[in-house]
């Protein structure tokens, strides 16, 4: 995105808020209270120093509602104003050409399926060893077992709803933390052997395109006024 528009990448704050996944060793998480402190302190350093148009890029979708009320604190709060980029990207995304135009079911593909390990072989090959993947056995609890369809389907409601109670701690005694939920820790049904880079790179510039695009719309709607 920065190499296409006029932005300045801060650094990356790597560790998120996944504790469902801790099940699983080598798995780091912090707290919300402690992510939104990080994220938030961070802003505010640059925000001291004069910047004043800030995007928050929470590329683990489980960070968004992190994302969402830092960025409300940095309007609230500093003389800066704040947008998280998967916002900025729907807003720029075709409603119609974003819709699949086949009545075929689509699998459920979430947390290290067959979209985000193309991503990986994309953006990072040699960090993949696709000689280890494997398809996950899934096991979802009785009472959210017709969710998952209607959540591949494209239901907003359904994923509300599904992603509100699925992939949470053990210690909530959901039954939904990674482990509970996943053999392998993949949140699929595909065979993470169907990826392929191709794929993480149609996904990956279609992501950046509408990014660039609404980064251009946010600066035309409000020139930079110089100080």
């Amino acid at each position: 995105i920065a190499q296409r528009t006029d932005i300045l990448v801060a650094p990356i704050l790597l560790v998120g808020q996944s504790p469902y996944h801790l099940a699983f060793p080598g798995s780091i998480a912090l707290s919300s209270e402690t992510l939104e402190r990080v994220y938030f302190e961070a802003a505010q350093s640059l925000i001291d120093q004069g910047f004043r148009r800030i995007l928050l890029y929470a590329s683990h979708a489980g960070n968004q509602y992190i994302a969402s009320f830092v960025a409300d604190r940095i309007n609230q709060e500093t003389s800066a104003v704040a947008v998280v980029l998967a916002d900025g990207v729907a807003a720029m995304r075709d409603p119609i050409g974003s819709q699949s135009t086949s009545n075929q079911p689509v699998p459920f593909d979430r947390h290290g399926g067959v979209g985000e390990t193309s991503g990986a072989l994309y953006l990072f090959p040699t960090l993949v060893q696709m000689d280890k993947a494997e398809r996950a056995t899934l096991t979802v609890p009785p009472a959210l077992s017709a969710l998952p369809p209607l959540v591949a389907a494209g239901d907003r409601a359904a994923t509300l709803v599904f992603l509100a109670e699925a992939l949470k701690p053990k210690a909530t005694g959901k039954g939904t933390s990674t482990a509970e939920m996943s053999t392998t820790g993949v949140w699929s049904e595909r065979d993470p052997r169907e990826a392929t880079a191709e794929q993480g790179r149609q996904a990956t510039e279609t992501f950046v395109d509408a990014a660039v695009r609404f980064i251009e719309r946010w600066k035309q709607l409000r020139p930079r006024q110089r100080q």
